[in-house]
C-alpha cells in the first residue's frame, strides 16, 4: 500500500498562458511561487499554504483544458467579496453560489474553460 501524506500540487492546462496568468494573478490574487520556461512552454506554480496549484502549456498536444477535467477547491475567508470580485471581473459562473449547509460554494471557469471552486468552509 502507498503511504501517501500530502497533495504535491494540483495542475490545469491552459492555452495562453499571459491570459491564464492574468486570471489567476490578478482576478484571483495568487502569486507565483516557481516558473518553468523551455521553448514556449511554461509550467507556473502558485502555492497556496500546505499545496501548490500549477498552470501549465508544457503538453498542449495531449494535456487540453475541459470543465471535466482537474477541479480544485479555494478557500476563501470572505465568500460574499469573492463572488463579488468574480462578477465585477465578469468571470462565467459554471454553478452559482449556494449553500451545502457545510460550506458555501460557486464554481467558476478559467478563461480555458476550466473549473474552479470558491469555497467557505463553515466552523464547527
Amino acid at each position: 500500500m502507498l503511504a501517501v501524506t500530502a497533495i504535491a500540487f494540483t495542475g490545469y492546462p491552459v492555452t495562453d498562458i499571459p491570459r491564464a496568468r492574468a486570471f489567476y494573478e490578478q482576478v484571483l490574487g495568487l502569486q507565483s511561487t516557481t516558473v518553468f520556461e523551455h521553448e514556449g512552454r511554461h509550467w507556473i506554480e502558485y502555492d497556496i499554504g500546505p499545496g501548490t496549484l500549477a498552470i501549465s502549456n508544457m503538453s498542449a498536444d495531449k494535456w487540453k483544458p475541459s470543465a471535466d477535467g482537474p477541479a480544485v477547491a479555494l478557500e476563501v475567508g470572505d465568500f460574499e467579496a469573492a463572488v463579488a470580485a468574480l462578477r465585477a471581473a465578469r468571470v462565467r459562473f459554471l454553478l452559482e453560489p449556494m449553500d451545502s449547509g457545510v460550506c458555501r460554494m460557486a464554481i467558476v471557469a478559467d478563461p480555458d474553460g476550466n473549473s474552479l471552486c470558491i469555497h467557505h468552509r463553515y466552523a464547527p
